[in-house]
């Protein structure tokens, strides 16, 4: 019998039916294609929330609010800033202690669903009352007692965190000068600006000229200290003759007689002095002599500086009715918070930003700038990706150009893909045995031999993080650059072999420059993950406080052996080793933020530097 082929209508509609089942639908993969969209949905949605939630609190963190002032069922009258709002379910242990009037209000607000809201109010003032924050319920708040006096100001000090209080009057040299508070604030107003000229003032003298008398000190005890280690001069000669400069300085007739007899004592056991060292050690005591000078000039120019800041004291009245006296030395920003408008607490709002952005840090980290922590997290991923590529790229060109495979390249490739799941805080385990106490260690023998028992390199510094985070990101350089050059087409290879040129010639000339793009996009990828490393860095070289940046003004300007501050270790020594973790949460998302722009910039940057390397060579794609 013959077969009868169907007809194309016949063959139609059994096509109409598979389609119909789903059949063809799911042959195309549509569903597929539907989960996947979702998926990219969801990150999108989980990546904007993040974003949204640090944006929102940490870019609202240096708004100033209004101050309040409320009257509490128990007597008690509170004034300060509302921190945080929420709703929650009281406990009977947490009624319990409250008194008749409070549990009365109490079960009369939870007699419907038992849920009410509170407040966590910033009380400040905390060398008055021990307290930073007071949490209230809203049926602990007399009835119409919260206000908003007019006089009410937020003092943000140098020490002990912020004041809240009532300006009463104003003195200077332990006179009244003015009273009440509009006459308070006036005064305040006209001499707080040249205090503070006067503390910075005092600050760079400080800073720079008495840190440049002790580092000149240094150097000269440094440069005779070698001397001391190259002619071989007992230890017990150098006590002997340090003493003997010391009683000059400022001992008794009695005590320099004793010293220099001490040391003749030990010159005729035998041991005489050189004529360099002699010379060296006359030039020492010379120089010394001056900068002690120069030392004691400086202190005496501070203690006016300090006599003249002390002289201007404002005196503030709590809500409570204490009154305190507070230097304006040690006033950053007075603001008079419920008498700003809108543009008023836009420019306090931008005033903290720049604050935040560039100055130091006070009051453990969780009062002003982070500007350190900016650099240094900026030196290190710089550092760390001029370390990271080079090698990241020449390791793959070997993997990929040169090397013939087997048993071993196999192996290598497995090793380096391994490596990127091993812990970072590993990496910070060998870099801390590794790059400081062997390669450090011996660098300090060498040439800082001087500065010993005291090291120099064989500690955590810049140097050794970077080169730490440089191994961590490692492989990613590697994977990328090696799919980078996998994606060279390779006509172009045998078009560049078939013109004459070498395979150094070739890869060059031809392969790495249309690689660029993809090696770019390792090294943006490398820069994403160590930018924002921590583990390591605790162990390496990243600390709480680094009032010397790495690079500065001083010769020879780079200090890559100097200790960093770093955003990462920022934000978990903010959230987990703080004092006053309320009052520390907001910097918290603050330096978040700061940290997520960071990495963006420097991501941007790299971003448009591949794009101009693919416009250029338009053929590579990857």
């Amino acid at each position: 019998m013959t077969a009868v082929a169907p007809t194309p209508a016949l063959a139609s509609s059994r096509s109409g039916r598979r389609a119909a089942s789903g059949a063809t639908m799911l042959a195309a993969g549509e569903p597929v294609a539907w989960l996947m969209a979702a998926g990219l949905g969801l990150a999108l949605v989980m990546i904007s929330g993040l974003l949204a939630l640090v944006l929102w609190n940490g870019g609202t963190t240096f708004w100033p609010g209004p101050i309040v002032e409320l009257r509490t069922l128990d007597g008690a009258t509170l004034l300060g800033e509302e921190f945080r709002r929420e709703r929650y379910r009281p406990d009977e242990t947490l009624l319990a202690d409250q008194s008749a009037a409070v549990r009365t209000a109490a079960a009369q607000a939870l007699s419907g669903d038992g849920w009410t809201s509170r407040s966590l109010l910033r009380t400040a003032n905390f060398d008055v009352t021990g307290t930073h924050f007071t949490w209230i319920s809203d049926y602990e708040i007399v009835p119409d007692s919260v206000g908003r006096p007019e006089w009410a100001i937020g003092i943000e000090r140098l020490e002990f965190g912020r004041f809240f209080g009532f300006p009463l009057r104003g003195e200077e040299d332990r006179r009244v000068v003015a009273e009440g508070e509009a006459a308070t604030w006036a005064w305040f107003e006209a001499h707080h600006r040249e205090v503070r000229r006067l503390w910075e003032e005092r600050r760079d003298l400080e800073t720079h000229e008495v840190g440049g008398v002790n580092r000149a000190l240094e150097s000269e005890r440094l440069r005779l200290r070698g001397i001391e280690l190259r002619e071989g001069i007992p230890a017990e000669w150098v006590v002997a003759w340090s003493d003997l400069l010391r009683t000059r300085r400022g001992g008794s007739a009695e005590e320099i007689e004793s010293a220099r007899t001490r040391l003749a004592e030990i010159e005729a056991a035998g041991f005489v002095p050189t004529d360099r060292f002699r010379a060296a050690a006359a030039e020492f005591e010379a120089e010394e002599a001056t900068l002690n000078d120069r030392f004691v000039e400086l202190t005496g120019e501070i203690a006016r500086l300090d006599a003249a800041m002390d002289r201007f004291v404002m005196v503030l009245r709590t809500v409570d009715g204490v009154e305190k006296s507070i230097p304006l030395a040690e006033i950053v920003r007075a603001i008079p918070q419920n008498q700003l408008g809108v543009g008023g607490r836009l420019l306090v709002f931008l005033d903290r930003w720049r604050e935040f952005l560039l100055d130091g840090p006070r009051e453990a980290n969780s009062e002003g700038g982070v500007f350190p922590a900016i650099f240094g997290t900026v030196a290190m991923t710089l550092i760390m990706t001029l370390a990271v590529v080079p090698f990241g790229v020449l390791a793959a060109l070997y993997l990929r150009e040169y090397a013939k495979g087997g048993a071993v390249i196999s192996a290598v490739r497995i090793a380096v893909n391994n490596l990127a799941g091993v812990p970072s805080i590993v990496f910070g385990v060998f870099g801390l045995g590794f790059f400081c106490y062997v390669v450090g260690a011996s660098i300090d023998q060498l040439l800082f031999e001087a500065k010993l028992p005291n090291p120099t390199f064989g500690k955590g510094g810049l140097l050794w993080s970077s080169l730490t985070l440089a191994l961590l990101t490692l492989p990613v350089v590697i994977v990328a650059t090696e799919e980078a050059l996998a994606a060279v087409p390779r006509s172009m290879r045998e078009g560049s072999y078939a013109c004459g040129a070498s395979k150094w010639q070739t890869i060059r000339r031809i392969v790495l420059p249309r690689a660029l793009p993809g090696i770019m996009t390792g090294a943006i990828l490398a820069m994403a993950r160590g930018a924002g490393e921590v583990a390591p860095l605790m162990l390496v070289g990243a600390v709480k406080l680094a009032p010397e940046l790495p690079i500065d003004g001083v010769a020879p300007f780079v200090h890559p052996e100097r200790s960093f501050m770093h955003l990462g270790f920022h934000i978990y020594d903010l959230g987990f080793q703080s004092q006053n973790s309320e009052a520390a949460k907001p910097m918290v998302f603050t330096t978040t933020l700061l940290l997520i722009v960071l990495i963006a910039l420097l991501n941007l940057i790299a971003i448009w530097l591949r794009s101009r390397l693919r416009r250029r060579f338009a053929g590579s794609q990857f």
